[in-house]
């Protein structure tokens, strides 16, 4: 596929591939699904009018200082730009870190994503 890189797709996380409006957020909130799974809630409602999956990414001041909630987020859009492609229908996605993910690492925090997205069938 033109765009492709030689050893596979390109994983890239583009601003097209960001939910950026509150409403969009609500949406996903609103009109789509659920689900824990230890470090993380996933919410996603399946999208038709979209290329790609997105993905919104909340910390609420609740998890800790600037300084941990800006790491849970770059792990959390890590996680999902490793694993994009693995994606089997266009979804929007919000995933929403909780307390316990400051003291997670990198691999804690992906086990607990691709446990998720394995129960809400989305991969």
């Amino acid at each position: 596929m033109p765009g492709d890189a030689p050893g596979g797709p390109r994983l890239k996380f583009s601003q097209d591939q960001r939910l950026k409006q509150s409403w969009e957020f609500e949406r996903a909130r609103r009109e789509g699904q659920r689900l824990v799974s230890g470090c993380l809630i996933l919410n996603w409602r399946f999208s038709d009018d979209q290329k790609t999956s997105r993905l919104g990414v909340v910390t609420s001041k609740k998890i800790g200082n600037a300084v941990v909630r800006a790491r849970a987020r770059r792990l959390l859009r890590e996680v999902f730009r490793l694993h994009q492609h693995d994606f089997k229908e266009v979804a929007d996605m919000v995933l929403i870190a909780r307390n316990s993910i400051a003291a997670k690492a990198y691999a804690d925090v992906e086990r607990d994503f691709l446990r998720a997205v394995k129960q809400a069938k989305l991969c």
